[in-house]
């Protein structure tokens, strides 16, 4: 069983029991949380589209990370120019407990 399940704007691919990084969520850490907005549901024997879908996914929040370091050079050539800034994504882990 999976689903397709829109976080903070982006889709995932979800099943149950699977840990995954998302765009930072707030709450701390063991606290749960539903997401409502389900695309796509795949049982085992039917897959359920669009708004038909009646389903809610339930997580649990592991921590939150920050991403590796993204680096933005600019830099014209012959006027001296360079600009080098940098930033890190923060994340949020969370684990699939449920499917319902």
């Amino acid at each position: 069983m999976f689903a397709v399940v829109k976080i903070s704007g982006q889709q995932f691919k979800v099943s149950k029991d699977q840990e995954i990084f998302v765009q930072q969520l707030t709450g701390s850490v063991g606290d749960k949380v539903e997401f409502s907005d389900v695309l796509l549901l795949n049982n085992d024997t039917q897959l359920t589209v669009g708004t038909d879908v009646k389903s809610v996914i339930k997580a649990e929040i592991l921590g939150h990370v920050q991403g590796d370091k993204v680096i933005a050079f600019k830099m014209k050539r012959r006027k001296g120019f360079r600009k080098k800034i940098g930033h890190r994504t923060h994340f949020t882990k969370i684990r699939i407990n449920e499917i319902a």
